[in-house]
């Protein structure tokens, strides 16, 4: 592995919102994780979906509703949520938000 580590010195600066829309940028991928810096424009929206791997969010800034299973959460900057393979989850910013998500693969076992 040529780089030892990932260092970003301020995920909130470091994150691209466009004006209309919603951008993101792989900052970390291997067989284990995958670390995804999410910009999104005010009333962006990422339509309830599932996932394979469990999965963290951490909102680093602005304020958005969560969809997290059934249950929908009022977030903020310094929230953050574990989320369990093929739960079904979705967000709409409210604001400018900057959210770092990172996805845990499988790993294949070990011989």
């Amino acid at each position: 592995m040529d780089n030892q580590f990932v260092f970003v010195n301020d995920l909130a600066t470091s994150a691209q919102v466009p004006p209309d829309g919603i951008l993101s940028r792989t900052l970390q991928n291997d067989e284990r994780s995958k670390v995804i810096l999410f910009g999104f424009a005010p009333g962006q929206e990422l339509s309830a979906h599932h996932a394979p791997y469990p999965a963290t969010i951490q909102f680093v800034e602005g304020e958005a509703s969560l969809l997290l299973g059934t249950e929908r959460k009022e977030v903020s900057a310094g929230a953050f949520a574990y989320m369990t393979p093929n739960l079904e989850h979705g967000i709409k910013a409210k604001t400018k938000v900057v959210m770092l998500l990172t996805m845990v693969k499988g790993v294949a076992p070990q011989k």
